[in-house]
């Protein structure tokens, strides 16, 4: 559940483009015979050490509701917990055609400035709310282009939610449950994207307290591909049609690779803000008890590193699966919208495409100037056994299996040599060692 966020801190949802009356014909809803300006990627990337494990392609002529939940009305206190002034409706979300791959297409979601109900703005917004997750050892990437979000008040986000709970608990607060935002892309703010974690600083009983909330976020620049020397505020709005360093300029691939200690978030494959979950993660010093953030080079390369999310021990948000959102949105209020509030002279409707999400799990894990494990695992496919052979200088500390899904099914927390699996369901399976600061991926067969 999403609260009230306080100002200058970034929306827990952005705020978003677009409005277009129900009941006002000069501004026309997008329809799917649109085909202006849609430039897709038909091909599906492989990546070593990968497999891929979920995808929606928006090839079809609907939204795929076997994959995708869409999201009515105006969520938390009557504005999606952020101050906006929108109303969400299936409507608003729709697929335009490819215009360079017959048969391939991207999924529009589009705000309006219309009367709905009771609001000037209608909206877009999906989710994979009880249709699929993910966690630690995967990459979550989206090709997008925020193609009309130009004015202030407009925006975007691809962003994540918990999807886990305690047992014991009825429900997970936010922020106690954590949120992670890939893309958060307003129009206030034309030439950059912030890619964040949002994090509790003490369980409180799993109550909502209006201090406890913590957030790290860093920004990347189109145009240096790295993180600003000196963050950016609102202006240089609207942006041009011909601006081509502006987010909304082209498409994006917008990605999260999430691992057991960190996760880090890039752009066009340039990795720009690296979050660790514990604290001293970022140094590799001693706890200290405090959030830390620097901005450091990185192979030539301005990175923001920041820690920590992971203070108390009733629940570590990001050892647990979130589910994916997308969303649209029309800000209303300068103190708690990311992007401000809409202005008079914004243009609507105003669309953002997206022309895929992906899914990918980690199938080998080397860990920067380590190199692998060598850990052998056999036989493969296993029946009643799975062998572990470890190198000499190898000792693991935590021995995990878990299904296609990514949900834990068997956790051990010594050099386990030989784990039964004759309980476990016939399937596709994903081994995952961890020895210090190293891990080690491998799927097998269970027959």
């Amino acid at each position: 559940m999403k609260k009230i966020i306080l100002l200058l801190l970034p929306a827990i949802m952005p705020v978003i483009c677009n409005g277009q009356t129900a009941t006002n014909p000069d501004t026309a809803p997008i329809s799917v015979t649109e085909t202006l300006d849609n430039d897709t990627d038909a091909s599906v990337a492989s990546y070593a050490g990968y497999t891929l494990l979920w995808n929606d392609e928006f090839n079809g002529t609907s939204l795929n509701t076997s994959n995708w939940v869409y999201e009515t009305g105006t969520g938390v206190n009557g504005d999606f917990g952020t101050g906006q002034l929108d109303r969400a409706r299936t409507e608003n979300v729709s697929i335009l055609p490819s215009t360079n791959n017959p048969g391939d297409g991207a999924l529009a979601i589009t705000t309006r400035h219309e009367w709905y109900i009771d609001r000037n703005y209608t909206s877009g917004r999906i989710n994979t709310s009880g249709k699929f997750s993910a966690g630690p050892g995967t990459r979550i990437e989206a090709r997008i282009w925020p193609r009309d979000v130009k004015y202030k008040g407009q925006g975007f986000a691809f962003w994540m939610m918990p999807a886990e709970k305690p047992a014991d608990q009825a429900y997970i607060m936010w922020p106690q449950g954590g949120e992670i935002d890939i893309t958060e892309f307003v129009g206030a703010i034309p030439f950059y994207n912030l890619g964040s974690v949002h994090y509790a600083w003490s369980w409180e009983n799993n109550q909502y307290q209006a201090w406890n909330h913590g957030h790290k976020g860093g920004y990347y620049n189109y145009e240096q591909q790295e993180v600003p020397a000196t963050n950016p505020g609102y202006g240089n709005w609207p942006v041009a049609d011909s601006e081509i360093q502006a987010g909304s300029s082209g498409y994006h691939l917008y990605r999260i690779d999430w691992f057991d200690n960190r996760i880090e978030f890039s752009i066009d494959e340039h990795i720009y803000h690296i979050h660790y979950f514990n604290d001293g993660g970022v140094l590799g010093n001693a706890p200290d008890g405090q959030d830390y953030d620097t901005k450091v080079m990185v192979n030539g390369k301005r990175t923001f590193k920041s820690e920590y999310s992971h203070h108390f021990n009733q629940w570590k948000p990001f050892d647990h699966e979130f589910y994916m959102i997308l969303s649209a949105g029309v800000g209303g209020n300068d103190n708690m919208s990311y992007g401000g509030a809409i202005v008079p002279q914004a243009v609507f409707p105003c669309t953002t495409l997206i022309d895929y999400v992906r899914v990918y799990q980690r199938t080998t894990l080397a860990v920067a100037g380590n190199g692998l494990l060598g850990i052998k695992v056999y036989p493969n496919p296993a029946s009643t056994a799975l062998n572990i052979q470890y190198p000499e200088n190898i000792v693991a500390d935590k021995v995990t299996i878990t299904d296609i899904s990514g949900k834990v099914i068997l956790e051990q927390t010594q050099n386990t040599a030989q784990i039964n699996v004759e309980r476990l369901i016939n399937g596709v399976y994903f081994i995952k060692i961890n020895a210090g600061t190293q891990q080690w991926t491998e799927k097998f067969i269970k027959d």
